[in-house]
């Protein structure tokens, strides 16, 4: 009788938990007043994502797509551009899906300028990510495929040419996520190309249960890894591979996320690299054209317990303003996504647990994750995209389901937590799609950061955040002289009052995506900023003072403008 009773307090306990948990999200949030709003439609954006399925499992299937966020024509507001796929064996359509760039109209719709830009690739797309390589003022894009990737010069007219072949970066493996980066500060970015696995369509593995007929996606397990790929630019147009000699040839990565990022503040890039199944790898910037991977030593390879888990998104961001930037991967279902805190000593600690996440994101599987503060409070917040690979997990006889709910986490500030609260933010939050990429920018230009999630074999969501900008802001768009234009590498710190917040330009993170290169900075209460040290990847530094909230504000390297 006794364990009845105890039982049943327990259980009563736990229900007045839940119940606290959710009237404390409710509260936090009824203070804020923001909703992410479905704009989609009638923001113009009829696009679709096509995985090419045919009911043959084709492991290309399950990674689905990515989007970026750039502003192509150079008029002020960011542009979108998604990667699609395309049909395979058995798949019936009459119409060729195709990459698709929408040009911001500046009121908050968008028009499909893809054949006129001359970016409709038609190959069986991943990913993308942005930089001017060569110099030019304009940003280029890099598309990643299952064949032959992608290098779309901008002609600075509205139109692009591509051009992967003869600057050297065709790429003949799998390729998933790709990044900038001018990781030996010559002033040309260079681009770090992640490769998966070994696939021959001709030679479809069949997985799942024959004897039933019930066909399953194979596991990673079942293929070979290939090694990733870093082309150094020639600073003529050309790129040479330097993967060997640089130190990053691996043969037993099974890539998919990527993210360039100085960890130690020494003034150069390093890379850090999520892996499916296999140990995630972390290259430190030597300073001397060649890298060390460390991962294992700093504490970044492994889950907590020591086990190689299933990398899929990543993204660094300093979530506590301590100046050292922090990082993040996803993994799949049953495993918890990792935020790592950056102990400011050249090591990491796992902090999921600590940062009250590891029991949120067990069930799901996570994709895209980005750090972003979409309530202007001072603090980066969390988001994750989720979504099963499989669509028959009960024939199976796995929990789950095909569709999850995205998660957005709160930062809490001060104490080092994070709660969930998408539930409570609106439509668009409580869609479950199965989601894949996203990307990050204020695209209607009102002060606070919106988002674009793409989801497998179907639309993507648009979603406009409306009332994060009820808190002070700035935004900073940063032009270098001494260098590749877009200023990807740079480091900005923002300070106001006791905050100061760091932020770096890069290209390429999250999860084969692209966010906006304006850095925003939410300044909550404060009307004015102290002071915004801007740290340039040639090296120089650039100290502005006394600058007004809610505005953009365009800093060109050696010159306040």
């Amino acid at each position: 009788m006794k364990r009845r009773n105890s039982i049943i307090g327990i259980l009563i306990l736990l229900l007045i938990t839940i119940l606290v948990q959710r009237i404390s999200i409710r509260l936090v949030n009824a203070d804020t007043h923001i909703q992410f709003v479905d704009v989609t439609q009638e923001a113009g954006i009829h696009w679709r994502h096509v995985d090419g399925r045919s009911g043959q499992k084709y492991f290309m299937e399950t990674l689905g797509s990515g989007a970026a966020f750039f502003d192509y024509d150079a008029d002020g507001d960011p542009d979108l551009y998604f990667v699609n796929g395309a049909p395979l064996p058995g798949y019936i359509s009459q119409e060729i899906p195709t990459n698709c760039l929408y040009e911001n109209n500046g009121d908050g719709t968008f028009t499909d300028v893809t054949k006129k830009a001359g970016v409709g690739d038609t190959g069986y797309g991943h990913g993308c990510a942005v930089g001017d390589y060569n110099n030019d003022g304009t940003l280029d894009l890099y598309v990643t495929n299952y064949g032959t990737n992608r290098l779309y010069r901008n002609n600075g007219d509205g139109t692009f040419t591509e051009i992967a072949e003869p600057a050297g970066v065709t790429e003949p493996r799998w390729s998933t996520g790709c990044a900038f980066a001018d990781y030996d500060r010559d002033g040309n970015l260079d681009l770090y190309v992640v490769n998966y696995i070994v696939f021959d369509i001709d030679e479809n593995p069949w997985c799942g249960f024959k004897e039933k007929g019930i066909r399953a996606y194979c596991e990673p397990d079942n293929f070979i890894a290939q090694s990733d790929t870093l082309y150094r630019n020639n600073g003529d147009g050309t790129f040479t591979d330097v993967t060997k000699t640089a130190g990053i040839y691996n043969t037993t990565g099974k890539g998919l996320g990527v993210v360039w990022s100085d960890y130690n503040n020494d003034g150069t890039p390093d890379i850090y690299v999520a892996n499916d199944s296999t140990e995630n790898l972390f290259y430190h910037n030597n300073g001397d054209g060649t890298f060390e991977e460390v991962g294992f030593m700093i504490g970044v390879a492994l889950s907590e317990n020591g086990v190689a888990e299933n990398g899929m998104g990543t993204a660094f961001g300093d979530w506590n303003n301590d100046g050292w930037l922090d990082l993040t991967v996803t993994n799949y279902a049953e495993q918890t996504n990792t935020l790592y805190h950056n102990d400011a000593d050249g090591f990491f600690t796992d902090a999921t647990v600590t940062t009250k996440t590891a029991q949120i994101t067990y069930p799901y599987l996570g994709w895209a994750t980005a750090f972003l503060d979409y309530d202007n409070d001072g603090y980066q917040d969390l988001f994750v995209a989720n979504g099963h690979l499989h669509e028959n997990l009960a024939e199976l006889g796995q929990e789950g389901t095909y569709e999850q709910r995205n998660l957005l986490f709160r930062n809490n500030n001060a104490n080092g937590t994070f709660t969930e609260v998408s539930e409570t933010l609106g439509v668009g939050m409580k869609l479950t799609d199965v989601s894949r990429g996203s990307t990050f920018a204020d695209y209607d230009l009102d002060g606070d950061i919106d988002m674009v999630v793409t989801n497998s074999n179907t639309a993507p969501r648009l979603l406009r955040n409306d009332g994060g900008n009820g808190k002070n802001w700035l935004q900073i768009r940063l032009t270098s002289t001494n260098g590749s234009s877009d200023a990807i590498g740079a480091r900005v710190e923002v300070m106001t009052g006791k905050l100061t917040q760091t932020r770096e330009v890069r290209s390429g993170d999250g999860y084969l995506s692209q966010q906006d290169l304006t850095l925003h900075f939410g300044i909550g209460d404060y009307e004015q900023v102290e002071s915004i040290e801007v740290q340039w990847q040639s090296g120089t530094k650039q100290l502005i003072e006394s600058v007004s909230a809610n505005q953009m504000l365009f800093l060109e390297e050696n010159r306040n403008e």
